[in-house]
């Protein structure tokens, strides 16, 4: 069967890679041959080497919902909800994922979401009305416009945790601490194909609230502090080697002490990018440098990644109460100096509190 009737199907396939994303899943339903095509992972790369995917943001923001106290009551009431925005940054434009089905009124608090290809994994968190942890996880296919449940998280609970994609299909859980407050050193790795997880062997260091960057071709474990610390974060990092299946340390990867690394992301060019203080600084092998100040006004940082040659910030003043949105370009001008930050124009709608955020190219 032609994918086109007329057309040869290397041609019909150049036709369907050219659509838009969010038309994906409605060509998808058109025909058996149209959805294997598009499901292949062979479709997505097509497209990468086209030069035809694109970034998208997708961040667990708040929202005000009015909900039921209970089941059967008839009262109403307003209360803060989490749920996945998507932000196309080329246009601009804003939208919701459609809720997990499993949890049609919002996301569980404190989850992590993970960009891996065309998927979007949604890993653990609290249950927002009962506050037990959970171990779900949950992935959303941006191809298909469809949700489906992946093995849950193995071994003991876990929250606070840290977590990177290879953007190819693994994912590393690292750290965090379980139901009684205890910092944890273990790390596990999950495959979104196979939807298998695998235990890595632990760390060296507890590591609670630590960040996990994909950088280099290698899963870093960046900071966090053990149980004693209760707060104050470590300046060093763990690096997994796969070839010997160990972790190496490197003292003195932050360079400062009780930094919270949870803004270190890796940049397009390779670098590492941090907030710290006021700033926001690049990692220059093995220091690192200033790069700008925070835009102005902006005191609370929730939220930074990359995107196009430009960091994105999410943030807002000590007294605000939304959150604003600000791009850097990462070109410098002809002087030498860096440009400013530029205010994404954002409705109020997205301007809620931002707890975690990844980038994924679709």
């Amino acid at each position: 069967m032609d994918l086109i009737p007329g057309l040869p199907n290397e041609i019909a396939l150049e036709c369907l890679i050219r659509l838009p994303v969010d038309q994906f899943s409605k060509a998808a339903s058109v025909c058996r041959k149209w959805n294997g095509e598009i499901k292949l992972p062979e479709f997505r790369r097509r497209r990468k080497v086209s030069g035809l995917t694109r970034p998208v943001l997708a961040m667990v923001q708040s929202m005000v919902a009015t909900v039921k106290k209970s089941e059967g009551d008839t009262a109403l009431f307003s209360t803060q909800v989490y749920r996945l925005s998507v932000c196309d940054p080329e246009n601009g434009s804003w939208y919701d994922l459609p809720p997990i089905p499993e949890l049609i009124d919002g996301l569980p608090r404190f989850c992590r979401i993970v960009g891996v290809g065309s998927d979007l994994v949604v890993i653990g968190g609290c249950d927002p009305d009962t506050w037990r942890i959970m171990d779900c996880v949950f992935v959303y296919n941006f191809i298909s416009g469809s949700w489906r449940r992946g093995a849950d998280m193995p071994g003991q609970q876990r929250s606070f945790f840290g977590c990177a994609s290879d953007s190819d299909r693994m994912i590393v859980v690292a750290g965090g601490h379980d139901d009684e407050k205890n910092a944890m050193k273990s790390a596990l790795s999950y495959d979104v194909v196979k939807d298998e997880w695998i235990t890595l062997p632990d760390m060296v260091m507890e590591r609670d609230e630590c960040k996990v960057v994909f950088h280099k071709g290698k899963f870093h474990v960046i900071g966090g502090y053990p149980t004693w610390a209760q707060g104050h974060f470590e300046n060093d990092a763990e690096v997994f080697d796969t070839a010997t299946w160990q972790w190496r340390l490197e003292d003195d990867f932050l360079s400062v002490i009780n930094t919270s690394p949870h803004s270190c992301i890796e940049g397009d060019d390779g670098r590492l990018y941090m907030c710290r203080g006021g700033d926001v600084a690049v990692k220059e092998d093995p220091t690192w440098q200033k790069l700008a100040g925070l835009p102005a006004g902006i005191t609370s940082v929730a939220y930074l990644t990359a995107c196009q040659g430009k960091l994105i910030l999410v943030g807002r003043g000590q007294f605000d109460e939304l959150y604003s949105i600000y791009a850097l370009d990462l070109d410098v001008e002809s002087d030498g100096k860096v440009k400013k930050w530029t205010k994404v124009e954002t409705s109020d709608e997205y301007s809620g509190h931002v707890q975690y955020g990844c980038c994924l190219e679709i």
